[in-house]
């Protein structure tokens, strides 16, 4: 029995194989890296978040691109069966809120023994440090008859009549996702969505987001439009850094209309209290101000805004940082109604200075790859070339965080796996 190839040793491609061996087939993995799984012990912070408890249609909803082409593979390997069979290879697992699966210790590590281990006991062959370079087509057939890799710096060949491609995108460059089956892909003529950084975090200019570093807000409304048309709008939780901004929301946000940030002219607004109405806020600004008015401004609104957001809001606000501080003394019977009302608009829609994206380095995972059109849904297979499947990141599909990604790859892995095992029927 001639043995299957597996490009690349990330989570589809770690899954992938041990199906296959369970149904007794030969397998071996290849893996650039000096050891699999990478990515995957760094997902989830460490915590391997490793798949969403959802339904199908709470599935499809996250995907961000081509969730249409993914109905299948969902089908095969849906969630509570996947949560089914890493607890029966021995791993015991929980559901938090969001229904985000992890293992039960919280250790990503735990994921990756329980991958690791049982590729070993059923056989899979693993060759590290290898780096694919070439899938190899006979010339008349349009069918894969092998790869060719480098290894210790030599040149070798592995004749098989079947490879998956499981090299995940360009996200995480560190971990070893370099494109390479990308670039396989177009050297076949393939058709390749062009890739970007997808669940990633904004850039901003000036210093407005430097000042409040290590801030997070919660329950917070983050709207983005152009003109007047609203792209994004959406509550969650979001950060600001030393270069910008981050969290959920962001990461959410940098998904669904990522491909126009930096390219169009966008506005980015925070409503920093979206449950509370301007009426409303008006009424308690006014009662603070009207309670102390001798009191600085800047201590009389300390109870409605966090410490680090109220000096840059009062900036924004024209209340100028002058060397000697005077002006941030402003008393509070000297505001003006033009002022509060300044300050209730900053609230509703405080200003975003947003450049761009944050590069592939921070990126969880890439959006783009592989066109799902070149590729049969129900198995996996590349339409031009037989026995050729790609699976996982590698392909144009992506979703939110919570654990979509990585079922996209294990429901992808289990599909060309069923169909391989179908074929040889």
């Amino acid at each position: 029995m001639e043995r299957i190839v597996i490009v690349g040793g990330g989570a589809a491609g770690m899954f992938a194989s041990i199906l296959l061996a369970e149904a007794g087939r030969k397998v071996t993995v290849l893996e650039r890296n000096e050891k699999t799984g990478k990515k995957l012990y760094i997902t989830g912070k460490g915590r391997c978040n490793f798949t969403n408890a959802c339904t199908r249609d709470e599935f499809l909803e996250a995907v961000v691109t081509n969730p249409r082409f993914l109905y299948s593979a969902f089908d095969r390997l849906p969630p509570a069966e996947l949560i089914e069979t890493f607890e029966k290879w021995g791993l015991k697992t929980k559901v938090e809120r969001g229904r985000r699966a992890f293992p039960a210790s919280d250790k990503s590590a735990d994921v990756l023994d329980m991958l690791r281990g049982r590729m070993k006991r059923l056989g899979v062959e693993v060759i590290t440090g290898a780096r694919v370079t070439e899938i190899l087509i006979s010339g008349d057939m349009h069918s894969v008859v092998g790869v060719h890799y480098e290894i210790d710096g030599k040149q070798r060949i592995f004749p098989t009549n079947t490879v998956i491609i499981a090299t995940g995108g360009l996200s995480y460059p560190s971990t070893g996702s370099t494109g390479d089956g990308l670039t396989f892909a177009k050297k076949l003529g393939l058709a390749v969505k062009d890739c970007r950084p997808s669940l990633v975090p904004f850039d901003c200019a000036g210093d407005i987001c430097r000042q409040m570093s290590g801030l997070a807000l919660k329950n917070v409304e983050l709207t983005v439009k152009k003109g007047k048309k609203v792209l994004f709008s959406e509550f969650g939780e979001m950060l600001f850094t030393h270069f910008g901004v981050s969290g959920p929301l962001v990461l959410t946000a940098s998904a669904k209309i990522g491909g126009k940030i930096g390219k169009e002219e966008l506005s980015f607004t925070v409503d920093l209290k979206p449950a509370v109405s301007v009426e409303e806020l008006d009424q308690r600004m006014r009662g603070l101000l009207e309670e102390s008015p001798t009191k600085a401004l800047k201590n009389a609104l300390a109870p409605m805004y966090p410490s680090s957001l109220l000096p840059v809001l009062l900036e924004l606000a024209g209340v100028d940082r002058k060397e000697n501080e005077t002006d941030r003394d402003l008393r509070c019977a000297d505001v003006t109604r033009g002022l509060r009302e300044e300050l209730l608009r900053l609230t509703k829609a405080f200003p975003l200075p947003v450049t761009g994206l944050r590069g592939y380095e921070e990126a969880v995972v890439t959006q783009g790859g592989v066109s799902v059109k070149e590729i049969d849904p129900k198995t996996m297979a590349c339409k031009k070339y037989e026995g050729l499947y790609f699976i996982g990141e590698v392909l144009d599909l992506d979703a939110l965080t919570g654990g979509y990604n990585l079922q996209i790859a294990w429901s992808t892995a289990a599909q060309a796996v069923a169909a391989i095992l179908s074929q040889e029927e």
